[in-house]
């Protein structure tokens, strides 16, 4: 993964349910990249804590490519579904990179 502003992203698919699973992670003007251990699903819900952010960031992603680095997968998403205060506080999180 490229340098950037990195986070734990939580991650679960919906349509398999089951637990959020934290994955190493860095957000950026494109979306949201993150390490997993297998190939993602298409659709994913995704959290995250953003330093100085009063509540966790909650939306959906849409992985719009996937590469292979060693025996990890990295996911690159799209984020949908950003309320107002979430958009504001990621736009925070980016103008400080």
């Amino acid at each position: 993964m490229t340098p950037g502003r990195r986070l734990v992203v939580h991650v679960r698919d919906p349509a398999a349910g089951g637990s959020f699973e934290p994955w190493r992670g860095r957000l950026d003007a494109e979306g949201i990249h993150f390490t997993m251990s297998h190939p993602p699903a298409r659709r994913l819900e995704l959290r995250f804590l953003l330093p100085g952010a009063p509540a966790e960031v909650r939306a959906e992603g849409e992985v719009i490519r996937v590469d292979r680095e060693a025996d990890t997968f990295v996911a690159h998403a799209r984020l949908d579904g950003l309320d107002a205060p979430a958009r504001a506080a990621v736009a925070r999180f980016l103008e400080g990179a």
